[in-house]
């Protein structure tokens, strides 16, 4: 690949991305917002509110809106950052969309971060020859040009750049050896955004075969978490920020726009109930709602929290169980990355865009293991069709897809496929794993072959 070809890609990247920092994205970019003026306004450790029998879930305002929080101290301390530069910029703090492209530009900072890390992540692990800048180059723009990226930060506004780099980086530093500075990196991922801990059992895989590397890890967790939780230990915040934490687990929807299976289950179950007053058609070719867990189990239903969390667990444990020899660290991006998938598909209460932390787990594992090229494109299209279908590019901007489109709701037939390809994900991990370290490398070539010339 060219020096010019690989910065037109990037330059094109860029622009895309400029393209929708000033859109409105979802409506938590608002979140964020109020977050982070409030932040400015009384800090970062006074957001879950102070003290309170029971702890007082302080209710912020901003803009003739008012939300609580329920985000970890990084991703508040993040977002207070953005909102002193604002601030002093603009100290009357319009909501704007200068403000809403200055909120967006942490995220895909973060992403500018994540695309280098893949680059570099590939040219330290590959087997040295003269096709692996080549590789680490493609698997670079494999991210920085999917539209799966492209939608969730800088168009839709979601914050999740800001926890995978942190990540995926404590991967790359555990497979390097630096096994504290991996423990304090996953700390931050964690302390940014809960959802990291699903990839917490890859680290397992990599550590627990010695309890000397497993202890050096777990100290550089603490350092990081001690380093962030004792301000609001300080203050007297400390049992506010657990609670407003616990709140994460009591979000009572089926599935929040998730194309996965409970996604299905809420709509045959809103179609079943409908059939008497719509008639079948109607029924069954409604776009699909958020159901209610409580209402649910109100119909008579089991609740589905516990079948929910066996299904997870069964489909984790088989997967670490045939990764247990696994020490490739391309193989171990591609568990990462089938973890957060059997969540994603199998979990209640998840979001649309929390399948995302798989797209730059799916690219590394892609570059080591060709076998995994075809799940990245089909997990990165699967992000990209679920945020397009329920918010276009952005809301009150629309360019969605109609979900009318398949007469069914395209969403379910989404999920439908989506369940699917949890299934050839599993297939493709067991087969990777039972080839053991010895598996071919994508770039175990040389530069002018077929194999490589198709990367």
């Amino acid at each position: 690949m060219s020096r010019r070809l690989l910065g037109t890609c990037v330059l094109c990247g860029v622009l895309i991305r400029a393209a929708g920092l000033a859109l409105p994205g979802t409506l938590d970019v608002m979140v964020w917002k109020i977050w982070s003026y409030n932040a400015v306004r009384i800090g970062p450790t006074s957001l879950y509110g102070v003290g309170g029998n029971p702890p007082e879930r302080r209710l912020l305002k901003y803009a003739g809106q008012a939300t609580t929080v329920d985000y970890p101290p990084l991703a508040l301390f993040e977002l207070a950052v953005v909102g002193q530069i604002v601030h002093g910029l603009r100290p009357s703090y319009p909501n704007d969309a200068i403000l809403t492209a200055a909120l967006k530009l942490a995220p895909v900072a973060a992403e500018v971060g994540l695309t280098i890390l893949l680059f570099r992540f590939v040219k330290r692990f590959a087997p040295r020859n003269e096709g692996v800048e080549r590789a680490a180059a493609l698997t670079a723009l494999a991210y920085w040009l999917n539209p799966a990226a492209i939608l969730d930060a800088s168009f839709l506004g979601y914050l999740d750049p800001l926890f995978v780099l942190p990540a995926v980086l404590a991967l790359f530093a555990a497979c390097a050896g630096w096994i504290e500075v991996a423990g304090a990196l996953f700390a931050a991922a964690v302390l940014t955004k809960a959802q990291a801990v699903l990839v917490l059992p890859v680290f397992g895989l990599l550590l627990a075969v010695s309890p000397e590397r497993l202890g050096r890890f777990v100290a550089g967790m603490f350092y990081v978490a001690a380093l962030l939780i004792v301000p609001y230990v300080v203050v007297g915040a400390w049992p506010n920020m657990l609670n407003a934490l616990a709140s994460l687990a009591r979000h009572d929807m089926l599935s929040g726009f998730a194309a996965n299976l409970w996604w299905v289950v809420t709509y045959v179950a809103r179609a079943l109930y409908a059939v008497k007053s719509l008639g079948a058609w109607t029924a069954f070719t409604m776009p699909v709602r958020i159901l209610a867990i409580s209402t649910l189990v109100e119909l008579g239903n089991p609740n589905p929290r516990l079948v929910a969390a066996a299904m997870v667990l069964a489909a984790w444990s088989w997967g670490l169980w045939r990764a247990r020899k696994v020490s490739d660290p391309f193989l171990l991006a591609g568990v990462g990355a089938f973890l957060v998938h059997a969540y994603f598909v199998l979990a209640v209460q998840v979001h649309e865009n929390h399948l995302y932390t798989a797209v730059p787990l799916l690219a590394l594992a892609a570059a080591g293991r060709p076998s995994f090229r075809p799940m990245f494109a089909c997990v990165s299209a699967i992000v990209a069709l679920n945020l397009n279908l329920f918010y276009g590019v952005s809301e009150e901007v629309g360019y969605g897809i109609p979900r009318g489109i398949t007469v069914i709701d395209a969403s379910v037939v989404l999920a439908i496929a989506n369940t699917i390809a949890l299934g050839w994900h599993a297939r493709i991990l067991s087969r990777e794993c039972a080839l053991g370290p010895a598996a071919p490398l994508a770039w175990s070539v040389s530069p002018g072959s077929p194999k490589l010339q198709s990367l």
